[in-house]
């Protein structure tokens, strides 16, 4: 569900050994779905009645469609939950949530047991699909395991670089007014959601992001170091607020810095991108 960039790194890495089935809303679709191995469902979660072949169709199941754009709730994982108990339940089923369900930490160092305390729409609508899920797998099958996800990013994956924001010149904030950010690499996403579907407790939540500890600004300076490109100009957040769009500032108003020993320890995943750095050189470790 959701076959976007990360589902299509995910179906990639399970067609070699495994029937790989997608749900699409688009006939334009199918097509291409079909090219790389993988067949096409044709389906809308904002339309349920769309959904009744997906009962008893998989045995594991990647949910990584976003919630829809308006709202504190997410009807299409409702939706989804309910055309999927028609049937016997799969046995595991991995959810993309994303960070943002922890609203801001002031830069302390969390790991999962942090209460959530979501402060935009977006990321209340998560709380509630983590919600619905979660309940959901207390009942019995499958085995629920939530994925809390920060910035993702990949030289390969659309606006997935800050290379556009630094040819842009977009400002970033001074050191006083700075907010830790957390990332994962695209391919090491798709791998940790691939053993989630294997590995993962039952009802588990995981936070996936790689080891790097930087503030926003220090982020961007060692993209353009990298990438020999000026370095962007530092301002106030109140400067911040008259000059940058709304989108911008809600990534700059929460700081946190996500502890991944559960992703580590609980799944044995290894980074093949441990920090920025590796995965902006395009140079992983293995």
């Amino acid at each position: 569900m959701g076959c976007g960039d990360i589902g299509l790194r995910v179906a990639g890495l399970l067609a070699a050994s495994s029937r790989v089935l997608a749900l699409t809303s688009s006939v334009h679709r199918l097509t291409d779905l079909q090219a790389k191995g993988i067949t096409p469902l044709l389906g809308n979660l904002d339309e349920p009645h769309s959904l009744q072949r997906l009962a008893g169709v998989a045995t594991h199941v990647v949910h990584m469609a976003p919630p829809p754009l308006q709202g504190d709730t997410d009807p299409r994982t409702q939706h989804l939950v309910k055309a999927l108990t028609r049937r016997s339940a799969p046995i595991s089923l991995v959810y993309g949530s994303t960070s943002g369900v922890y609203g801001d930490c002031e830069g302390a160092w969390i790991d999962e047991t942090r209460a959530v305390n979501p402060i935009t729409p977006r990321a209340r609508r998560r709380v509630d699909a983590e919600n619905w899920l979660q309940s959901w797998g207390r009942r019995g099958l499958p085995r629920v395991n939530v994925l809390r996800i920060p910035g993702i990013y990949a030289l390969d994956r659309e606006g997935g670089t800050p290379r556009e924001r630094l040819a842009r010149g977009t400002p970033v904030l001074q050191a006083a007014d700075d907010v830790y950010t957390n990332h994962i690499h695209a391919d090491d996403l798709a791998r940790a959601t691939v053993l989630a579907l294997w590995r993962g407790a039952k009802l588990q939540t995981l936070n996936v992001n790689d080891d790097s500890d930087l503030r926003m600004a220090d982020y961007m300076d060692l993209a353009a170091n990298l990438w020999q490109l000026p370095k962007p100009a530092r301002i106030s957040r109140l400067q911040a607020e008259k000059e940058l769009p709304p989108m911008t500032l809600s990534f700059m108003s929460e700081s946190r810095r996500l502890r991944n020993q559960r992703l580590k320890q609980d799944l044995r995943f290894k980074l093949r991108y441990p920090t920025v750095r590796e995965g902006l050189m395009g140079q992983p470790v293995f």
